[in-house]
């Protein structure tokens, strides 16, 4: 599927997706204030990148922040990927004390729209974006037990039927893959 069919489709979607039945996913949105450092930072980007609007769930509301830390703590994650996205909150907070004054959360919405358009033109900051975007669009599709996705919002928002049977929390990928490991070393 091409950008622009993906697009459509999502167009397609939201228009359709009823807006009670958001409201009321909407009242489940992750709440950020328990968030330590780099997390919160990380937050408030994957909500800019991907806000809620009135027919569409954000980034708080599929619990993207969620899902990108189980997928980086999460037995084989790489570690070296990690650690790059973790960087990223200080670039950005660099970056909005040296423009603002200020660290990235606490910035209006156009400034930090300016802060993520001058981190994105490094080809580091750029990738961090797009590593970002590939996350929560993962979050979006997931199946819950992932931590993202809460209650199928995605999916609901997406009209998608998921696929059967659905993972448990004793058969995630990562773990089927570390337990088969486990067992070939005893």
């Amino acid at each position: 599927m091409n950008r622009r069919d993906f697009i459509t489709l999502l167009a397609a979607a939201s228009a359709a997706y009823p807006l009670s039945a958001l409201a009321g996913l909407r009242q489940q949105a992750l709440d950020t204030s328990r968030l330590s450092e780099p997390w919160k930072t990380i937050a408030a980007v994957q909500e800019h990148l991907f806000p809620a609007e009135q027919d569409s769930p954000g980034a708080y509301d599929i619990h993207a922040i969620v899902y990108l830390k189980n997928m980086l703590e999460r037995p084989g994650a790489d570690q070296e990927e990690a650690d790059f996205i973790k960087k990223g909150q200080g670039w950005l907070n660099g970056m909005a004390g040296q423009i603002y004054q200020k660290n990235f959360i606490d910035l209006k919405a156009e400034q930090k729209e300016s802060v993520l358009r001058k981190i994105e033109t490094s080809r580091a900051g750029y990738r961090w974006l797009n590593t970002q975007l590939s996350y929560i669009l993962e979050a979006l599709l997931s199946d819950p037990v992932y931590g993202g996705n809460t209650n199928g919002i995605g999916w609901k928002w997406l009209e998608h039927q998921p696929g059967f049977p659905a993972p448990t929390s004793s058969n995630l990928f990562y773990k089927l893959g570390y337990q088969k490991h486990r067992n070939s070393k005893a």
